[in-house]
């Protein structure tokens, strides 16, 4: 008869700990829900952050006056000129050079060449296509890119982490008129 309790004691509480690890998978499942307003409040707060870490650096560079724009670009020209002004679907020579804000350098054009692409016809980060439209050729700027006009969520997947504001010293080489304005 002991041998019966004990088997039945055992029976008993395996069957509580199965059931209760259920119980327990079903409320994570449930508490980890993304919704709406979950992509919302995570959107808001990755703003704000990379707003205080976008100032903090401009905070140790006392020598920088970058204005802002509607979408969170922030740009100075360094270097103005006559220059023809930059636009939709002119092809553009560019010398740049984009780092962290740590100054951790990603990305430099090298001494040679110059990089070249079509402004808002290419896959470079909208924010430079935005910030090269307020140039005209010859001047050199300096942006500060929020991560959603840089890499967004997922980076470069080389040296521009997931989420990661970036600082561009760019200078407008060469802009060609495109004919054709509507490709």
């Amino acid at each position: 008869m002991k041998n019966n309790l004990s088997k039945f004691l055992v029976l008993g509480v395996a069957i509580l700990c199965l059931l209760s690890c259920e119980q327990g998978t079903t409320d994570s499942t449930s508490k980890n829900v993304w919704t709406d307003s979950t992509s919302i409040d995570f959107n808001t707060g990755r703003v704000k952050e990379e707003e205080l870490q976008i100032n903090l650096y401009l905070g140790h560079h006392k020598e920088l006056n970058l204005a802002p724009t509607g979408t969170g670009l922030r740009y100075e020209i360094i270097r103005k000129t006559e220059g023809i002004k930059a636009e939709s679907g002119d092809s553009v020579d560019v010398i740049m050079k984009i780092y962290l804000l740590n100054e951790k350098i990603c990305y430099e054009t090298d001494s040679s060449e110059v990089d070249q692409f079509l402004i808002d016809r290419s896959h470079v980060e909208s924010g430079i296509q935005e910030g090269i439209k307020l140039m005209k050729q010859g001047e050199k700027a300096i942006f500060i890119l929020p991560s959603n006009l840089a890499h967004g969520l997922l980076g470069d997947f080389k040296t521009i982490p997931p989420m990661s504001p970036i600082v561009v010293n760019l200078e407008l080489n060469k802009v060609i008129k495109n004919k054709i304005k509507n490709l």
